[in-house]
């Protein structure tokens, strides 16, 4: 899947079949459903991948601390700015890693 189709899935009302917990985290996040997204990533907290996105989650929710402490999990840095913007770009990286077949 192209970061193309999933932002163009995100006009669907489920997510795309076989997406990797942490994207469909992050498809059910752009969605507005924080809770689910966030109940996706603590099935697997110690992945780094899932950490990331479990960082996203609470940086979106206001929990900074929390936040900083799952991008430490993660081996991120502490992201800023913009929320879509960061969840694109997540998304884009994920994505980009299931293409290639490699872990991110």
């Amino acid at each position: 899947m192209t970061p193309e189709q999933f932002q163009k899935s995100l006009a669907d009302t489920t997510p795309p079949a076989g997406l990797a917990g942490p994207l469909e985290a992050l498809w059910h996040a752009a969605k507005g459903d924080w809770r689910r997204a966030h109940t996706i990533v603590q099935k697997d907290e110690a992945d780094p991948t899932h950490a990331w996105v479990h960082a996203h989650l609470h940086r979106e929710e206001g929990d900074l601390a929390n936040a900083a402490y799952w991008y430490r999990r993660a081996g991120r840095p502490v992201a800023e700015g913009d929320i879509a913007r960061e969840r694109k770009a997540i998304a884009e990286v994920l994505l980009d890693a299931a293409g290639r077949g490699r872990p991110v």
